[in-house]
């Protein structure tokens, strides 16, 4: 097959998997987003999940955020992981949001990349999952799957981004990569992977997966 048509075919196999797929990070608006996403960083989704409702129980909004100390925020959020960075960042990017944006999550990926602790993924979900914008964020499980699917060489995540980017339709950005993520978690995880039970590397997989 041309690598349009494999492209295509998992295209169709993970639509037929996960024909509406959720934003798995619960949140309210924009802003609750990307304090989720931000707290999401080498935590899992369940975990951010339990502990964003207890955060967003007393701050949900920048201005309430800034009247909590670095200290309270840090607190609430230590189970996520690397507290001290994160709180910092939710307290940082939330006085931003005040001064800069009038208390608003802007909708531009430089200006969300110049806010204290979001990085290009952060703002590639933010654009993607909050304001309908088409990006491709990728994560472990999607830098995993583009490898395995001969999508792209698996250098780096930027590279990823850029080969995925060029692959799939501009319009299914959005959609591809949510899918991308739960297949990962379901049927293609980093361990205990047998490619010839998953349904799409069982067919596109590279060579090196059955050695």
């Amino acid at each position: 097959m041309k690598k349009s048509e494999v492209v295509e075919e998992i295209g169709k196999r993970l639509d037929s998997f996960y024909p509406n797929p959720p934003i798995p990070l619960y949140h309210k608006d924009p802003y609750t987003l990307l304090i989720a996403v931000l707290l999401s960083a080498q935590c899992t989704d369940e975990r951010v999940n339990k502990i964003t409702p207890l955060l967003f129980a007393e701050a949900d909004e920048p201005a309430a955020m800034v009247e909590l100390s670095v200290e309270h925020i840090k607190d609430i959020i230590r189970p996520c992981g690397l507290s001290p960075m994160k709180s910092k960042g939710i307290y940082g990017l939330s006085r931003i949001l005040l001064e800069e944006h009038d208390g608003k999550v802007p909708a531009d990926m430089k200006a969300l990349e110049a806010l204290p602790g979001v990085g290009h993924k952060t703002a590639s979900v933010v654009m993607c999952q909050a304001f309908d914008m088409p990006a491709f964020p990728v994560d472990t499980h999607i830098h995993r799957l583009a490898w395995r699917w001969k999508l792209s060489t698996g250098k780096n995540v930027k590279q990823t981004e850029k080969d995925l980017k060029r692959l799939f339709p501009k319009e299914r950005w959005n959609i591809i990569h949510l899918q991308m993520i739960y297949f990962g978690r379901e049927y293609c995880p980093a361990r205990g992977h047998n490619p010839v039970d998953c349904p799409i590397c069982k067919d596109f997989g590279r060579k090196e997966l059955f050695d």
